[in-house]
């Protein structure tokens, strides 16, 4: 491109809500030097200037431009990029891929690469009509942990693998806060079986090198809604939180920090999204407690379960092969994101373990590296190695191949969506059912 500088890649973004500031964060803060963020592209105009204010202050840097959804096209046109972040609500991920790659953008997203099968077809579509590159942010597999539990089955410490038992918890912090959102609602979100379960997919799918044939799924809105509250004996009558009980403990105040306000609060007039919904009130068509059985092409077992109202945060995961097993245990701290100084936010586990149990020998603990930075050492502690590998101009070598491409991104969210239709016909379904396919592998 004509006007790039040489040496530099030029960076756009659309969907400018909090998990745009990781991003943002790595091009301007991080990699100044080989990347150059020339667009931003929201909804509201008051997300992308809270973002351009946020630079000048803490980068001294001008903000960039800033572009309205509907002029995503003249972005691509005028500011010509050459990748293209993605952070939008997942309902909408699959549209500005797809524009993006046909204005011949390479293309990051976040987690999920999309919510439903149909528009994993689309997205695969693209790739292959226009030779453009995809990658999806799974930071899960940055972390170390999961990281060594991918290295011992690589090289054998258990054999075969057969069965992995996956149970994550959510905590009534961080699960609560899907209820608040617009996660509560299936349609933008595709549910937690493919908001969050995703990053767990993605792990199991990696851990095991396979994919899944075939899935069966339970779930309810148990804890959350209306409904259940009032099964409890509860009752709330109010819509959002702005403004009531601040002794209810699930209550988000939007004023407590200057992200939630100057990225949801103010610009509520303009968007008309409200980022504190009751999470015991109506609207809500998404599950908090789900339970999954999959089998894999190459024949191995999942038993995986997740719950989003627990007293604590973590995962329990155990793999069992045809000689030996791997236990892992993680309790770690859960928050809403906010702008928080580095020093000041929530991480670090209250407790871990991973422990092999080899046939017929002695159980070994085994040691997992600290990682540093806000996130400390729980699913997120990866999130520097990541951004690394996606914007240093000469990131070191992965030995585990952690970067995901697309087609890790559609097997972790047909994954979801074969465990959401399952959820509606009460039957097992196979992907080779869904629209998109995998290849051989």
């Amino acid at each position: 491109m004509t006007d790039t500088v040489a040496g530099m890649t030029r960076y756009a973004l659309v969907g400018t809500g909090s998990r745009a500031t990781m991003y943002i964060d790595a091009i301007c803060g991080n990699y100044p030097g080989n990347c150059e963020l020339v667009a931003l592209c929201d909804t509201s105009s008051v997300r992308v200037e809270y973002h351009n204010r946020r630079l000048a202050s803490r980068y001294q840097r001008a903000g960039v431009p800033g572009y309205l959804a509907s002029e995503f096209d003249l972005m691509l046109k005028r500011e010509r990029p050459d990748v293209f972040i993605v952070t939008t609500v997942d309902a909408y991920h699959h549209a500005y891929i797809i524009a993006a790659m046909e204005h011949g953008c390479d293309v990051v997203s976040e987690k999920p690469m999309t919510t439903d099968d149909a528009k994993v077809a689309s997205i695969l579509d693209a790739i292959e009509r226009t030779g453009r590159r995809l990658r999806v942010t799974f930071n899960y597999r940055y972390s170390a942990a999961y990281t060594r539990m991918r290295q011992l089955i690589a090289e054998g410490a258990i054999g075969t693998p057969r069965l992995v038992d996956f149970a994550w918890t959510l905590d009534t912090s961080h699960g609560a806060d899907y209820f608040r959102r617009w996660h509560r609602e299936k349609p933008t979100s595709g549910g937690l079986l493919v908001h969050k379960a995703t990053h767990h997919f993605d792990l199991i799918n990696w851990w095991l090198d396979d994919w899944p044939a075939t899935v069966f799924a339970f779930g309810s809105l148990a804890f959350y809604g209306r409904e259940a509250a009032a099964g409890r004996g509860e009752s709330y009558d109010y819509d959002r939180y702005d403004g009531q009980t601040r002794d209810d403990p699930f209550a988000l105040d939007l004023d407590r920090s200057p992200m939630l306000r100057g990225l949801y609060r103010d610009a509520e007039g303009e968007s008309g999204y409200v980022r504190d919904r009751n999470v015991f009130g109506e609207q809500i068509s998404v599950e908090d407690t789900m339970t999954v059985t999959a089998r894999y092409r190459g024949g191995a077992l999942l038993s995986y379960s997740l719950v989003a109202y627990s007293p604590w945060e973590g995962v329990r995961v155990a793999v069992t092969g045809d000689k030996g097993r791997l236990e892992l245990y993680e309790r770690h701290q859960a928050h809403v994101i906010e702008d928080t100084p580095a020093d000041e936010a929530p991480g670090g586990n209250a407790d871990r373990s991973l422990r092999l149990f080899p046939m017929f020998r002695a159980a070994e603990e085994i040691g997992i590296p600290s990682s540093a930075g806000p996130h400390g050492d729980g699913p997120h502690g990866g999130d520097s190695q990541m951004l690394e590998q996606i914007f240093a101009p000469d990131p070191p070598s992965d030995p585990w191949h952690r970067a995901a491409s697309h087609l890790d991104g559609a097997a972790s969210v047909l994954l979801g969506a074969a465990a959401n239709r399952s959820l509606a016909e009460g039957l097992p379904v196979g992907l080779d059912r869904l629209r998109a396919a995998l290849p051989a592998r």
